[in-house]
């Protein structure tokens, strides 16, 4: 891949937010198309630099393929023009069923990074290769993965997330030889149980990868993360309310100082309602807002692969009642 490709999608992505979309499915697992093209006209109507596709709000690693690819050619064809990223890896549990679980790993992920390009995608967001978690020689085999991934020609987006979200923990010289990689345009930070490890891979990009992206993934820190380097966000808190987020992040690039932390804290209310124990419940809080600011009717609210089915009234009460204290309904 020409290293010029990569810059050019550096320059689309710096400064920009890109949403993890959610399924909006029933109750049994079906995709609602309905409720799909319903949120895509949403989704028109809100200032998103692009989206990704096949990210964790997504469940982009447990649906099967064909549902996947259906997904993504809905959303090309509905923004030809916007970023699209599509997450890429390969879910550990499915492979482990092989009696080689490392080469179906492999296979599994460079197929869906295969897919992405054949589709359309702009970049793909690699997944963590948790197959390699822990194991003796990891840097090495987590560098042959980001080889492997880099095959299809696609710029890629190298993912950080903290282990007990079925991340890895990186080392700093494997950071390096990451980011050193010229297929790499930036990395995605989302280290929930530790701002430190933020503020130190921060520092290291600012100072060493000018020319990589910092992308946020910390919703429960989104504006903080800004302040520390972020130079383009990559949340599922986006999924909804995008407006706000987008208006926080200018306000920061542009030193609206003020009415950056009036919107911030706005954003941190939306947050620390959604983003709460238990954790994976996220993305059905994420779909309850979408049916509270009735984008979606509650028969496609579900998130099949989650913890929570139905969410307790009170809670229902208390996210409405933060979407109505920051102005969303």
């Amino acid at each position: 891949m020409k290293e010029n490709l990569c810059e050019a999608a550096a320059k689309r992505v710096r400064g920009g937010i890109f949403p993890a979309l959610p399924l909006t499915c029933g109750k049994n697992g079906e995709l609602d198309d309905a409720a799909q093209h319903r949120y895509i006209q949403y989704m028109k109507q809100q200032p998103a630099d692009g989206f990704t596709i096949w990210a964790h709000t997504g469940r982009g690693l447990l649906i099967d393929r064909e549902t996947r690819n259906y997904v993504f050619q809905q959303w090309r064809k509905e923004f030809p023009d916007r970023f699209l990223i599509a997450g890429a890896g390969a879910n550990l549990a499915q492979c482990a069923k092989s009696t080689d679980p490392e080469a179906e790993f492999l296979t599994r992920s460079l197929e869906m990074a295969e897919s992405a390009k054949e589709l359309g995608a702009d970049a793909i967001m690699v997944y963590a290769p948790v197959i390699y978690r822990g194991v003796a020689d990891q840097d090495e085999k987590v560098k042959e993965y980001y080889r492997l991934m880099s095959k299809p020609g696609l710029p890629i987006i190298a993912f950080y997330l903290y282990e007990a979200a079925g991340g890895i923990s990186y080392s700093k010289e494997l950071l390096r030889c990451i980011l050193n990689m010229p297929q790499v345009l930036g990395i995605k930070m989302a280290t929930l149980d530790s701002v430190m490890t933020y503020q130190e891979v921060s520092e290291m990009v600012g100072k060493e990868f000018p020319d990589k992206v910092l992308i946020t993934g910390e919703d429960r820190m989104f504006g903080y993360t800004l302040m520390r380097g972020a130079q383009a966000a990559l949340v599922g808190i986006g999924s909804a309310c995008t407006s706000l987020q987008k208006n926080m992040m200018n306000a920061y690039y542009q030193k609206r100082y003020e009415e950056f932390l009036s919107l911030s804290l706005k954003v941190d209310q939306l947050a620390e309602c959604t983003f709460v124990t238990p954790m994976e419940g996220y993305i059905k809080r994420m779909l309850a807002i979408l049916e509270l600011l009735g984008v979606i009717p509650h028969s496609a609210a579900y998130d099949s692969f989650g913890p929570i089915q139905e969410l307790p009234s009170a809670e229902m009460k208390k996210i409405e009642s933060v979407l109505k204290s920051i102005g969303e309904i």
